[in-house]
């Protein structure tokens, strides 16, 4: 059997070691306003020097995945000069897979699209001085995938006896999965995979750890029928996506991070009202620009994007994002009531951390107050 729990200081050593690794190896993370080829995608990182503005200068980002439809709401940003009108000169977007925790406590970014279990378990093993200032999305996306004339893997109990496919990044989130459903690391067989769902449709799996808005899209196009184990419905409901900051740098720099929030809600506004086939469009161009930026790039070893995939990527992301709570509150925002689950998830997952350890959405809550406007952003 395969051990899946690991010590915190060495979840994060490889963390460290896989962020170092793709610093050296991607060009790209000038961000994708940036790295694009075309004018128009060039012209966010230029046009703020060109007005004169910039009174925050630069800011990193360290993006939790490679430059897909993920990141569209950044996309929007750069290309209708969010950034720009929120007064950063750069804002650099760096390919992951990272959740972006070792580089936010050795101050290489200033914000992480992280996750909630990521970051619980850093602050409950570590004590890591971390906060989750708003989220992206409202549901967890993470899945155990199977076929439905393979694993099908349709309950957490289904699990016991099974073969599971987990990447090293997300074995503490597997985890996760297991301790909510009071199931024993024994009882499951957890063998290492890349992100790359050859094995499941190999038959060399029963299941394997995926996102519904990507992997799952994957196997279905190619012909299969499969079956989701969601872990939002099944024990794990934390948020993802989200926007990870240092204590500290949330302390100084409230305004900063203020306007950096809003140029994001802008972005992920227009995601919501432009046509799905221009987003499909413009995430082609960003994420294109990104592997061709360097025969290294991260997205260069994954190939041209599907549109169909993508849109299909996109219309299920948009579920995860966009719920009654968000409807009546904005984008980003979380609830009392989701904060306690998600806390809740993490105590199952044997991390304790408090509400108030975790989550300080006070920046997120008064943007709304002063900017009611941005609350509808279906249009």
């Amino acid at each position: 059997m395969t051990a899946l729990r690991r010590t915190r200081a060495g979840a994060i050593a490889l963390t460290a070691a896989a962020a170092l690794t793709l610093a050296a190896c991607s060009t790209d993370s000038a961000g994708p306003g940036e790295s694009a080829e075309s004018d128009d995608a060039g012209e966010s990182s230029e046009s703020s020097e060109e007005a004169g503005s910039g009174e925050f200068g630069e800011i990193s980002v360290q993006y939790s995945w490679i430059k897909n439809e993920e990141f569209a709401g950044e996309f929007y940003a750069y290309e209708n000069g969010y950034y720009d009108e929120a007064g950063f000169s750069e804002v650099i977007g760096i390919s992951g897979p990272d959740t972006g925790v070792a580089k936010l406590l050795s101050g290489t970014v200033e914000v992480a699209l992280s996750d909630a279990a990521s970051v619980g378990a850093a602050i409950a093993e570590q004590d890591a001085p971390l906060t989750i200032i708003g989220a992206t999305f409202q549901k967890n996306p993470f899945t155990i995938l199977s076929l439905a004339d393979g694993g099908n893997i349709a309950t957490p109990q289904d699990l016991i006896g099974k073969t599971i496919g987990v990447q090293d990044s997300n074995a503490s989130v597997f985890s996760a999965m297991l301790n909510a459903n009071g199931i024993s690391e024994d009882e499951v067989t957890v063998v290492p995979v890349d992100f790359d769902p050859t094995p499941l449709m190999d038959g060399q799996v029963d299941g394997f750890m995926a996102y519904l808005t990507n992997e799952a899209l994957t196997v279905e196009l190619a012909g299969y029928e499969v079956t989701n184990l969601a872990y939002a419905d099944n024990g794990v409901p934390y948020v993802a996506e989200t926007f990870t900051v240092t204590d500290d740098y949330l302390a100084e720099n409230p305004d900063l991070l203020k306007e950096f929030l809003i140029a994001e809600i802008k972005g992920w506004s227009d995601v919501f009202t432009e046509p799905e086939e221009d987003t499909v469009s413009l995430v082609e161009t960003y994420y294109s620009a990104a592997a061709s930026s360097s025969e290294d790039a991260i997205e260069s070893a994954f190939g041209a994007l599907d549109p169909e995939k993508t849109l299909l990527g996109l219309q299920a992301e948009k579920e995860l994002i966009s719920t009654p709570d968000t409807e009546a509150n904005g984008l980003f925002t979380i609830t009392e009531d989701l904060k306690n689950e998600t806390v809740a998830s993490l105590a199952a997952a044997g991390w304790e951390v408090s509400v108030e350890d975790l989550f300080d959405t006070t920046l997120i809550e008064e943007i709304y107050a002063e900017n009611p406007d941005l609350i509808d952003y279906q249009g």
